[in-house]
């Protein structure tokens, strides 16, 4: 049974990635769409590097009486036309690459402009008993997915994203449904060398794992752990890799061969 069944469910996907549509995070996007609008949901991508957002300048204005939740920025980029997307979702995917050990610039300064909707003099709880503030609930406590990319093969590349979402989750009041990790994909050729995928054989695997988790968002209104394990699996045809991996015994024969190649 369909997790909306009186309506279509809304899906909007929040690419950060810089190089927009032309990379690794927008092809891991349409994988989930694809399986989202099997199930009749409607799916749309938000590319930042295609938008102007300007930098939240801390400057509080957005938390006085006379422009209350209003930004200086409000009629001067396109952040407030990308919350009212936001606000007609059901869905929410925060999709980033991981630059230099966290999400995208263009993602952390769009998720700083939430700044605005907050009211931070407006004390309350969070559902999950946290200190915060009022926050607009129908911007920031949308149900969501993390949607992480690199090229290394280290669970540790992308532990500060996910930190993050979860710590966003528990303030924000919004139900984290799905996280997926895609390591590799420069190994893999982004999705775009069919040759380097027959050489890893579990990267198509995968894909069909994300491609499935988008129908499973509409069906279930959540990823289950089990696909988001074999969409995130490690994609290395070596036995026990995931455990390998994790020695650095291994991981110096491993360089050696690589530089021998």
């Amino acid at each position: 049974m369909c997790f909306y069944p009186k309506g279509m469910m809304k899906i909007i996907a929040i690419n950060g990635s810089h190089t927009g549509k032309r990379g690794y995070t927008h092809f891991l996007i349409e994988k989930l769409f694809n399986g989202a609008k099997q199930e009749g949901a409607e799916c749309e991508e938000i590319t930042l590097a295609k938008l102007k957002i300007n930098i939240c300048k801390g400057c509080s204005v957005c938390n006085t009486e006379k422009h209350l939740l209003k930004c200086i920025y409000e009629e001067k980029d396109d952040v407030t036309m990308i919350f009212n997307k936001m606000r007609e979702a059901d869905i929410i995917i925060y999709a980033t690459p991981i630059y230099v050990f966290n999400m995208s610039g263009l993602m952390k300064v769009f998720l700083d402009r939430m700044n605005a909707t907050g009211n931070s003099e407006d004390f309350k709880l969070s559902e999950s008993g946290l200190f915060f503030h009022h926050i607009s609930r129908d911007i920031c406590s949308k149900p969501f997915v993390t949607l992480i990319c690199h090229d290394n093969f280290e669970n540790e590349m992308s532990k500060n994203v996910v930190s993050y979402f979860r710590t966003f989750s528990k303030f924000m009041d919004a139900p984290q449904i799905g996280t997926i990790i895609r390591r590799l994909g420069k190994l893999t050729g982004y999705g775009k060398d069919s040759e380097k995928e027959k050489q890893y054989p579990k990267i198509l695997e995968s894909y069909k794992a994300i491609e499935f988790a988008g129908k499973e968002l509409v069906t279930k209104g959540k990823i289950s752990k089990k696909t988001q394990k074999t969409a995130s699996r490690d994609i290395i045809p070596i036995p026990f890799f995931s455990i390998l991996k994790n020695f650095k015994a291994f991981k110096k024969k491993a360089l050696e061969k690589l530089k021998t190649e």
